[in-house]
């Protein structure tokens, strides 16, 4: 009850930590991109890395559409 009373009142439903969650999935993807481009292949730090920058894009996704909602 308490919850969806400060929900109601919260006008705007971007946070400041929005802007550091996108950071994050730039970060994620600008190593990703550069293991990719080594001429050394480390497989499990691409493998942590393609894991780490879904998780990010997909929560990212469900950060923009609460925007709009």
């Amino acid at each position: 009850m308490l919850l969806a009373e400060a929900a109601a009142s919260v006008p705007s439903k971007f946070h400041t930590f929005d802007v550091f969650m996108i950071l994050f999935t730039i970060l994620i993807l600008v190593g990703v991109v550069r293991l990719l481009k080594s001429p050394q292949k480390n497989k499990f730090a691409i493998g942590f890395g393609v894991v780490s920058l879904l998780v990010f894009v997909v929560s990212d996704y469900a950060m923009i559409m609460n925007w709009f909602s």
